[in-house]
């Protein structure tokens, strides 16, 4: 049972669950605390009804969105996930082959398990460099002048954590980055032999973006010395978009819009920073309103169906980003199993238009439900 049993985001994650060892698992569906945030995000996802109509003609219907002056094969693209490769061996390149195929972006995170370089020529240039500040700053540059150089024509600042969120589930497995295996993850990776030999075979995964830069990258050190004058100084040093990350605070966003980014992404880090915080999807509407209707807004966290990305472009989103439901896809079925989950959250979007009239999914962004 792999691919051929994924039906839905949650079949992925099931399946996942059973093939993966505890620790890598923990690892990726976790949150911090006691997991509030998510939960609560779910809540207001699917609190939201969507208004059915009937009697027009939606027989040929478009999933194609504008983006940055482009146009993405989806209305929702790759999120930015650090040492995916836990998920399966080559589990980046295969995320990357999937942006190419699909003309959607890629976020590559500043944790990859592939280089960069790699990274964006796998993805045939659809890949954006997520970028983390950390310790005082002279390492993150460095990676801002690379990306520059690679090719990468978008950079994404993620900004929401000044400290590594207590993430419980990790910290009982005694889960470290870059990866260790000591006696207790011995006897969770015996258990589980398919993924523990594959991995055997490839070699751990690294974090690949720092081998030939001269430092290491401490995951838990500190990245509160982040100010406005760090994003200043990084909007000089970038020519392409920049995008924010992890916005939840509409006066956050209108200082961003001010200083002169060029989109803003309304995440909470997969409720993975602050158990309390609010749920994404709630910000959405009133964020699209206090930016304008022609500000780029984008959208991470929660989403796990078609369904859920027509709702977030209904309350005022541009574009939406997959993150873990991807992974558990690898994790269940390899390429195969994130090429099929692909194709259902499309056919579910699909669907969703026709039922409710809407033949192009890039009317959604130009009035949401009044126009149905």
């Amino acid at each position: 049972m792999g691919a051929d049993a994924i039906h839905s985001a949650e079949d992925a994650r099931r399946l996942a669950r059973r093939r993966l060892p505890w620790m890598v698992f923990d690892y990726i569906d976790g949150a911090a605390g006691g997991e509030g945030a998510p939960a609560r995000n779910r809540a207001a996802l699917d609190a939201m009804v969507l208004r059915p109509r009937i009697l027009r003609d939606v027989s040929a219907r478009s999933l194609a969105m504008p983006l940055f002056g482009g146009t993405a094969g989806r209305p929702f693209g790759i999120a930015p996930m650090g040492m995916c490769n836990l998920a399966a061996p080559g589990a980046d390149l295969m995320l990357a082959r999937l942006a190419a195929r699909e003309n959607v972006p890629l976020g590559v995170s500043t944790v990859a398990s592939t280089p960069m370089e790699e990274m964006i020529a796998a993805a045939e240039g659809n890949a954006w460099f997520q970028l983390y500040f950390s310790g005082d700053g002279s390492g993150t540059f460095k990676l801002v002048e690379r990306a520059k150089a690679a090719g990468y024509e978008t950079l994404v600042l993620t900004v929401d954590v000044p400290e590594v969120g207590r993430r419980p589930r990790e910290l009982r497995h005694g889960f470290k980055m870059p990866f260790r295996i000591g006696p207790r993850q011995f006897v969770d990776f015996a258990l589980h032999p398919r993924w523990s030999l594959g991995t055997l075979i490839k070699g751990r995964p690294q974090m690949a973006n720092f081998a030939r830069e001269g430092f290491d990258f401490d995951r838990t050190e500190s990245r509160a010395r982040a100010t406005w004058e760090t994003l200043a100084r990084l909007r000089a040093a970038w020519p392409g978009k920049l995008v924010v990350k992890g916005v939840l605070d509409v006066e956050d966003a209108l200082v961003l819009q001010a200083a002169g980014v060029d989109a803003v992404q309304v995440s909470s880090h997969g409720g993975r920073q602050l158990e309390g915080a609010p749920a994404p999807f709630d910000v959405l509407a009133e964020m699209r309103r206090a930016l304008g209707p022609s500000f780029p807004v984008f959208y991470d966290s929660g989403l796990r169906s078609g369904e859920d990305v027509m709702k977030v472009l209904m309350q005022g989103c541009d574009f939406g980003f997959f993150g873990r439901s991807l992974l558990f896809a690898i994790a269940a079925g390899g390429e195969v199993g994130l090429h099929r989950l692909w194709d259902v959250l499309s056919e579910e979007l699909s669907i969703a238009l026709a039922q409710c009239g809407v033949a192009d999914v890039a009317q959604l962004r130009q009035g949401g439900d009044d126009r149905l």
